[in-house]
Parts: C-alpha cells; sequence; structure tokens
C-alpha cells in the first residue's frame, strides 16, 4: 500500500523531490483501515458460528473440537492478502467458514481493499483514469469466474487478489479448473490483485501500454502528463518480467531435480500441474497450492525462498523508484497529439497488452501441464 502510494504520488506530483513517509501511510491505514475492518468481519464470523475464543481444543466423544482466536486470525489473513487460516484446512473447515453467509463476507473480504485502492487513485489522480483501470481489472474477472461453482469461485477470487486462502482442495479440480487460477497468478496478480500491490502492478501494465503506444505513432510516451523516459521502462520492466522468467526458471530446476517424482500426488501432465502451479504461487506472492506437490523438502525450500523474496520486493522497489523518479518531473500540458488514456480504446489496447505479454510467457508450460491434462483425461 505505501509503494503504491508513492507511485501514485509521483504522478500527481510536480517537480517533488520526495514521494511523503512509509511510516506514517502504514499507520493511518493500519489504524484506519485494516482494524476496523478485521473488527466488523470477525463479528459476522463469529455471528454465523465461526471460532472464536481462547479455550483449549476439546475432545467430546472421540471427536476433535478446536477452539482458538480463529475468526480475528483469518479475518486479519484475509483483508491483509495473505489467506493463511488457522486451522489446516483454511476456509474447507466447518468452524472457520460454517455458513454460505460467512462463505460470502469471506469472499467479498478478499477483493474488498484491493478494489478500493482503484478508487483511491481515482480520488488522487481523476475518476475516468481509474474507471478505465478498474473496467479492464473487472472484466478479467468476469471471464474469469463465469460458470464457477462456490470452490471455483472462491479460488478464483483468491488468486487474482493474491490472497492465498482456500476452501477446497484445489488437487481434486478439474485440469480447466486449475488453468484459470494459474493464469491470474502469473499473470501477476493484477486483476485487484494484492492490497496495494495489484494496482501497482497494473500500473506498471499501463505503462507498457502507454510505450508500445507511443512508439506505434512516433511520439514521446507520456501518462498523466508525465513522459515515460527510458529509466521509467527499465522499473516497468524489471517489475513485469523478473517474477515470469524466475517463476519458469525455479520450475525447470524442480522438474529436472532427481526424486522429484516421489514428492507429487500425481504423475505426468497433471504432476507437472502441481509443480508448475507451486512455483506460480510462490513466484506471484499467493500462497495457495495443489495440495498434491510436498513442498517439505530441501529444494524447494531454498529455491522456493530465493524465488519469493526476489518477485516480492524486486518489483517493489522497482515501483518506488519508478515513483520517486515521476515525482520530480514537470507537468506537461495536454495537446491533441496526446494519447487518450482515459477512453475505451485504451482499455481494450491495455488489455490486449495484458494478455499478450503475461500470457506468451507461460503458454509453453501451461500447454504441457494443465491443457495436456484436459486433453488426455478420461
Amino acid at each position: 500500500m505505501a509503494a503504491l502510494l508513492a507511485v501514485i504520488r509521483g504522478f500527481s506530483r510536480k517537480e517533488s523531490q520526495t514521494v511523503d513517509n512509509f511510516w506514517v501511510d502504514i499507520t493511518r491505514f493500519t489504524l484506519y483501515v485494516l482494524v476496523l475492518l478485521s473488527i466488523v468481519l470477525t463479528l459476522l464470523m463469529v455471528s454465523q458460528g465461526a471460532v472464536q475464543n481462547f479455550a483449549p481444543n476439546h475432545v467430546v466423544q472421540g471427536i476433535l473440537l478446536p477452539s482458538g482466536p480463529a475468526s480475528s486470525q483469518f479475518a486479519i489473513s484475509l483483508l491483509g492478502s495473505n489467506g493463511g487460516g488457522f486451522f489446516g484446512a483454511n476456509a474447507a473447515a466447518l468452524f472457520h467458514n460454517p455458513t454460505g453467509l460467512s462463505n460470502l463476507c469471506e469472499s467479498v473480504a478478499i477483493v474488498l481493499l484491493p478494489a478500493a485502492m482503484v478508487v483511491m487513485f481515482g480520488q488522487m489522480v481523476g475518476r475516468r483514469q481509474a474507471m478505465v483501470i478498474y473496467a479492464v481489472m473487472l472484466g478479467l474477472l468476469v471471464l474469469a469466474v463465469i460458470g464457477t461453482t462456490l470452490s471455483a469461485l472462491w479460488n478464483t477470487l483468491s488468486t487474482a487478489v493474491s490472497n492465498g486462502s482456500v476452501n477446497a482442495s484445489l488437487d481434486s479440480f478439474t485440469p480447466l479448473g486449475g488453468l484459470i487460477p494459474m493464469l491470474l497468478m502469473q499473470l501477476g496478480e493484477i486483476v485487484f490483485g494484492g492490497v496495494g500491490s495489484g494496482l501497482y502492478g497494473m500500473l506498471s501494465f499501463v505503462l507498457l501500454t502507454v510505450f508500445i503506444s507511443g512508439l506505434m505513432v512516433g511520439r514521446t510516451p507520456e501518462y498523466l502528463g508525465k513522459k515515460i523516459a527510458a529509466y521509467d521502462m527499465k522499473m516497468v520492466a524489471l517489475a513485469i518480467l523478473l517474477p515470469p522468467v524466475l517463476t519458469l526458471v525455479s520450475t525447470g530446476i524442480a522438474v529436472s531435480w532427481p526424486g522429484i517424482r516421489s514428492s507429487l500426488t500425481n504423475t505426468r501432465a497433471h504432476g507437472f500441474s502441481e509443480i508448475l502451479y507451486g512455483f506460480s504461487s510462490m513466484g506471484n506472492n499467493n500462497g495457495s497450492s495443489f495440495a498434491g506437490f510436498n513442498g517439505d523438502q530441501l529444494m524447494v525450500n531454498v529455491v522456493g525462498t530465493v524465488l519469493m523474496g526476489c518477485t516480492r520486493f524486486v518489483p517493489l522497489l522497482a515501483m518506488v523508484y519508478l515513483g520517486a523518479n515521476l515525482a520530480k518531473k514537470k507537468q506537461m500540458a495536454i495537446s491533441s497529439g496526446t494519447l487518450r488514456t482515459d477512453i475505451g480504446l485504451f482499455a481494450v489496447l491495455l488489455l490486449v497488452i495484458i494478455l499478450l505479454i503475461g500470457r506468451l510467457n507461460f503458454v509453453p508450460a501451461l500447454i504441457l501441464g494443465p491443457i495436456a491434462d484436459f486433453l488426455t483425461a478420461r
């Protein structure tokens, strides 16, 4: 969230040497937004029968009845784009997600703040600019959720929003049911995405679209009155390309590792999908897994740690440096030759760039994984 604000202030400020204070942003956001929403969501979950206490587990007639501060911890993880559950089964556990209403509230919590970040962007730089981005994000999300049932809907929201929570075993999904969350993660989880990280990831694609459009018409690319120069595009390229490159390299290391088959529940294409999903999840800050790939091994721990560290912090730092550089620039006057970025045509261009750049990186791997699994399924 603080990194996103740095990028937005870079666009909104003129010849400024600062994008404000990280600690002030974090304090305000935690106290005024996260804490209050966590309390509300916790109370909603408790009203539906979710567990919230400090008592030890109980055994009644040989049946274990779990206890603990489950509701508050789960509310915090959902709103904060984490997704880790108090119980091992996550939202599939009865004491974690007991009713249809609790499932609805938790599903809304996954996407609430990432979507609100786009509204905040509109308040700071202009409503029409935000409406274009919101429309593209919402359009991609609608395409991903058409025809899905509750478990698939949850997982689609979870992987679109960089959350990682689950309410079903993903290894039980159909091949195409597993393909959709992989696609959403591999796009960089920009379909609303994490709190802040989703929007600054989308803004990197916006700048890429502006840059490519400028090349096509022979004009210096600009966005929101700021010229997009070589340094800015280097930061954008770093943010967009590093995660897929490292994800694919890590998947290749895992596939070629001796004895990897003993760590898989399945073989052939579905087994490869388990590995690809696992490293796509680590490389794109999700945290969910296919549950068929045993990650408790040295190779996965070492490779996964490097992958997670690089793909989380390098793009974040790149976007912060981008925002700081943009803040120093003058605001250019809009002319007849300026590319309009607040109209439907730009939304279409942005969508095309996202699908081309985001998808082409992973097409061969997806063909070997979920698509081959679908074609060979009996």
